[in-house]
């Protein structure tokens, strides 16, 4: 699983890391019943606190996306529904839209706009 992560990203790195699992997930680089490798290993590679994948896998399980197995590890549970996807690249949409000076309502009226 190749992860990456913006330093310059407002998001907490936990909801940076959920998103690009859920990504991965979504785009089918996992699928149900794949194991992920353990948080220990993907904090090294992303150079974070294991604490913080821990937390985003943890989000990810709340959602369904993600099983624990006591002894097995962390497997998916399931494929990205097309929600789950689009909330996330909603929430990465308006964080882009904020960071331009544009709000909530602004982005909406912008979609709006479009045909």
């Amino acid at each position: 699983m190749l992860l990456t992560l913006d330093l310059n990203d407002a998001r907490p790195l936990h909801e940076q890391v959920a998103g690009a699992i859920r990504r991965a997930i979504g785009e089918g680089s996992y699928r149900a019943g794949d194991r992920l490798p353990p948080a220990r290993d993907l904090a090294q590679a992303l150079g974070i606190n294991p604490n913080t994948v821990l937390r985003a896998l943890r989000d990810l399980r709340d959602e369904g996306l993600l099983e624990f197995r006591r002894g097995r590890g962390v497997s998916v549970a399931g494929r990205a529904d097309g929600r789950a996807l689009l909330v996330q690249r909603a929430r990465e949409l308006l964080e882009d839209a904020r960071k331009h000076g544009y709000g909530r309502d602004d982005l909406i009226a912008i979609l709006e706009e479009l045909p």
